[in-house]
């Protein structure tokens, strides 16, 4: 075996040997576009397959150290730091194979998701492209999730949009695709000249707009208004979208749910002092990683929970599997620890975004860093009220760490010209 891959070593230095890997190295690139693009569509059989053959194509130029793929992000200590905690929780989870698949396919598979990002999309015109990747997957989504809920399942335009949709991509969690596509859209609506791209891109960003109101999701709303406010301080203009997105909820039920009854009586409120009940009981390590945990009776006595809260605080009836906010959903899954680690990762996005202002001067980088930081606090706000570290959504939010990532990697580069050797870095 060794002679056979000392043998393809040698050859792979032929013209031939030379254009597979060069092809090889393109098509990851390909793969992760189509990826990004079928991530909220009903297509997770094209989505997994574009994954595991990016994932190939890089063991294959990895062993035969023919890409520059690298580790080194100031991310990458916070994300170790964080899966290691993970699978240290391995020997104190409460369902140890649901924790280790949920390692696998809900966190792993996710930092490489991460990786090949900044590395096969590691340039200004390359980050740009993810940005319309982003707004075009978003845009075709919410065309043909209106279509689908209101035209053809015949409900009327009071009900939430995406009310009786399975699966990942619910009413609470539509907003994570759409409004990712805004604040991307509005990041480019000024910068196009073209007027008929602009009219399109208009015309993209009311419809991502339209879309995330009809969810009548109160995280989503906040959300989108807090992602409107910040824009504005890179283009006031964007004020116009303020007003817009205020004209349509008064013409809209979602109203009535934003009283401040609304918010105070919430089932939430139930739900996240049910949460810091169990967590109480497993502070440290958490219940372990495994996302089925939690809703499993015979593992969380959520009952028995339920009983020690005040009455007011009381659930009625059967109990809700699953904490529906990402602060305690990380806390309960892996103790106080790990949601530390996770913060680290959140603060080093923050300071990299901060940092990316000082190191690439100009407005371009300005225009980027405030883009990218208004996507993650349209992230952050219903990620308070949802569950996002799996599905549609936590691909949304790698998407968001790598471009961040990607961002201050070119603004670095463009304050420092001369490449910085790594440990962890595979060259020709």
């Amino acid at each position: 075996m060794l002679k056979i891959i000392s043998h393809i070593d040698a050859a792979a230095g032929g013209e031939k040997a030379k254009t597979l890997f060069t092809a090889l190295n393109y098509s990851i690139s390909i793969f992760m576009g189509i990826y990004l693009f079928a991530n909220p569509l009903p297509l997770s059989a094209v989505n997994e397959f574009c994954f595991y053959l990016s994932v190939l194509a890089l063991i294959l130029l990895l062993v035969f150290r023919k890409t520059t793929f690298t580790l080194r992000s100031p991310l990458t200590l916070p994300f170790a730091l964080f899966f290691l905690w993970a699978v240290f929780g391995l020997f104190f989870t409460l369902n140890f194979k649901n924790s280790l698949l949920d390692l696998r396919g809900h966190l792993l598979k996710y930092l490489i998701v991460f990786y090949l990002l900044v590395n096969y999309f590691n340039s200004q015109k390359k980050l740009e492209i993810i940005a319309w990747i982003g707004i075009a997957s978003a845009t075709f989504f919410s065309v043909g999730a209106i279509i689908q809920y209101y035209f053809i399942e015949g409900f009327p335009f009071s009900e939430r949009l995406g009310l009786t949709f399975r699966g990942e991509v619910t009413c609470d969690y539509l907003g994570f695709i759409t409004i990712f596509g805004v604040c991307l859209g509005l990041h480019f609506l000024y910068k196009v000249k073209n007027i008929f791209y602009k009219i399109l891109l208009t015309s993209s960003l009311l419809i991502m707009t339209i879309t995330t109101l009809l969810t009548q999701s109160k995280g989503s709303l906040l959300g989108l208004i807090a992602a409107l406010v910040i824009l504005c301080f890179h283009n006031k203009k964007n004020i116009i979208f303020i007003i817009l997105a205020i004209l349509i909820i008064i013409s809209m039920p979602i109203k009535e749910r934003l009283t401040s009854d609304n918010f105070t009586k919430d089932v939430r409120t139930k739900m996240n002092r049910l949460t810091i009940e169990v967590i109480k009981d497993y502070p440290i390590a958490g219940i372990g990683f495994g996302m089925g945990i939690y809703g499993n009776k015979d593992l969380v006595p959520l009952e028995k929970y339920n009983s020690k809260l005040p009455p007011e605080y009381q659930q009625q009836g059967q109990m809700i599997g699953s904490p529906h906010n990402t602060i305690l959903d990380i806390a309960v899954r892996t103790g106080v620890v790990g949601l530390l680690l996770f913060l680290y990762i959140l603060i080093t996005s923050l300071w990299m975004l901060w940092k990316t202002t000082k190191l690439g001067k100009g407005e371009y980088f300005t225009s980027w860093a405030i883009c990218l930081f208004a996507c993650f606090v349209s992230f952050l706000i219903p990620a308070l009220f949802a569950d996002t570290t799996f599905g549609a959504r936590v691909i949304v939010f790698y998407t968001m760490m790598a471009m961040i990532t990607i961002l201050w990697n070119v603004a670095r580069q463009e304050k420092t010209p001369e490449i910085i050797p790594s440990s962890i870095k595979f060259t020709n």
